[in-house]
């Protein structure tokens, strides 16, 4: 990102660079602070997911929320973003992605407060689905600013470090959830882990106001809106049986809901096909290339395989194995480290190796994956934290090499003026995924647990688990051959 680029009135419009930027150690202050703004919101918005998986059972605890109501602690944030980002994306292309980004992190700050005040289960749910209403409109816009400001070496680069936040974020949720929870900051118990939202969300709307460039499409359309809601209502009716299914036994209206929901679907692509050069809510046209269209499918695989992993992985620590909930967040820190050290070698490695470096990853992890299943089922209750050390290090190392590469390379081609609508469906993939991920966990994970708190059941269960996600780390990696081998830029 040139300095100049950055350096920019907050009411002028940022045109695209035409020619690569210098690198990044090149870069100005203004430009530091605008990168470190839009990955802070990202680490932000991300953390929240995950946050609040190893303090459950102190909220359970306080609010006397049931199993139902735990569950929709984390798919009631889930969903809303699948929903909007689509919507989201296409809202900055129009109106301008700074100006959404910042709507977005008033919402999202706000939501955070209500979460942090709520005393009972139904505000708190309420307050995370407005949470995620705030992402699905923050998340295109911090993405679609990348791809349009940065080129080049420095590009590779900084989508590095997006892959690092991203990696961060996604064990970094479940540790802050399980210290501060076990810290009981003033006596609040869980509560701090919404509310330290609060002045980072301020931090963002001053110094995203200030330094962050406004880019736009000139000459955009009206919003597509009966796509909007054809989008949003298929994704509802699909995924909201899928994550209650198990709850009810999988009774006759969840498949009749599941119907609807690819019947709706069908109608939201006919109209999109009718809409295509009438400013569509989703370009079509960007499927037409093998590299996004195999990335979507790779980041919707990822957004499982997350999803599956996370949630029974913290339930096999603390049920399975006993562990509090410090000692739990001390086991993310490991994987933690894994994951920052595989996305530091992509950052440094400047794209040099195209899709070589994730396929690289999803195949170390899968590796790992193997290797940890076969040690939990050896070791049973014996397992202890420094003897899962090696696995789970080398997951996260694993996990760290593909989600900046993978968002890299399924972007490249993509054109400017498509770039919001491009992110927010490639980011409406992982967020999609990682709600049928949490929805598979009842077929994967609780129909052998039965509910049940007793260690071995979630001993076990949580083994069968490992084997689905090795699966799935299989085929993200053979998803990722329709990325290109090489790089495009020509300095490679």
């Amino acid at each position: 990102m040139s300095s100049s680029a950055l350096d920019n009135e907050p009411q002028q419009t940022t045109p695209p660079p035409n020619h690569p930027t210098p690198g990044l150690s090149k870069m100005g202050l203004a430009a530091w602070i605008a990168l470190l703004v839009l990955l802070g919101a990202e680490l932000m918005d991300m953390i929240d997911q995950s946050v609040v998986l190893t303090a459950l059972p102190a909220i359970q605890e306080s609010t006397g929320a049931g199993p139902d109501a735990v569950q929709w602690l984390t798919t009631g944030y889930s969903l809303p973003i699948a929903v909007g980002l689509i919507t989201g994306g296409r809202l900055g292309d129009l109106y301008g992605r700074r100006r959404i980004l910042l709507i977005g992190t008033v919402v999202f700050t706000t939501a955070s407060l209500l979460c942090g005040l709520a005393a009972g289960p139904g505000v708190l749910i309420g307050a995370r689905g407005l949470q995620g209403v705030g992402v699905a409109i923050m998340i295109p816009q911090i993405l679609a600013t990348l791809h349009v400001t940065f080129e080049g070496r420095n590009r590779s680069k900084v989508f590095g470090l997006y892959g690092a936040v991203m990696s961060l974020a996604n064990v970094l949720g479940p540790v802050m959830g399980g210290l501060l929870t076990e810290a009981d900051l003033f006596g609040q118990s869980w509560r701090p882990i919404f509310l330290l939202n609060v002045p980072v969300g301020l931090a963002v709307l001053l110094l995203g106001r200030r330094f962050i460039p406004e880019s736009t499409v000139k000459k955009a359309d009206r919003p597509d809106l009966t796509g909007m809601l054809l989008s949003a209502l298929a994704i509802v009716l699909i995924v909201f049986p899928l994550s209650e299914g198990h709850l009810h036994h999988w009774p006759l209206w969840c498949f009749a809901l599941l119907a609807a929901g690819l019947l709706t679907l069908g109608v939201f692509l006919r109209h999109q096909r009718r809409k295509q050069g009438d400013a569509p809510l989703v370009t079509l046209s960007l499927f037409r290339s093998r590299q996004f269209s195999g990335g979507m499918a790779a980041q919707l695989t990822h957004g499982l395989l997350c999803g599956l992993f996370f949630m029974t992985w913290t339930l096999y620590l603390q049920r399975g194995l006993g562990m509090s909930p410090f000692h739990a967040a001390l086991a993310f820190v490991l994987l933690s480290l894994g994951e920052l050290a595989g996305a530091t070698i992509v950052a440094k490695s400047g794209g040099r190796f195209a899709r070589r470096l994730p396929q690289a990853g999803a195949l170390i992890a899968a590796a790992s994956m193997a290797a940890y299943g076969l040690q939990a089922a050896a070791g049973q209750a014996d397992l202890t934290l420094p003897a899962m050390t090696a696995p789970v290090v080398l997951i996260g190392f694993g996990l760290g090499m593909v989600s900046g590469p993978l968002a890299d390379l399924s972007l490249a081609r993509v054109p400017h003026e498509n770039a919001g609508a491009a992110s927010g469906l490639f980011n409406t993939a992982i967020h999609l995924g990682i709600a049928l991920g949490t929805a598979l966990t009842a077929l994967v994970f609780f129909a052998t647990t039965g509910g049940s708190l007793g260690a071995g059941l979630n001993r076990d269960a949580f083994i069968t688990v490992l084997w689905w996600v090795g699966g799935l780390l299989a085929l993200m990696w053979a998803l990722m051959f329709c990325l290109p081998k090489h790089t495009d830029d020509p300095a490679d």
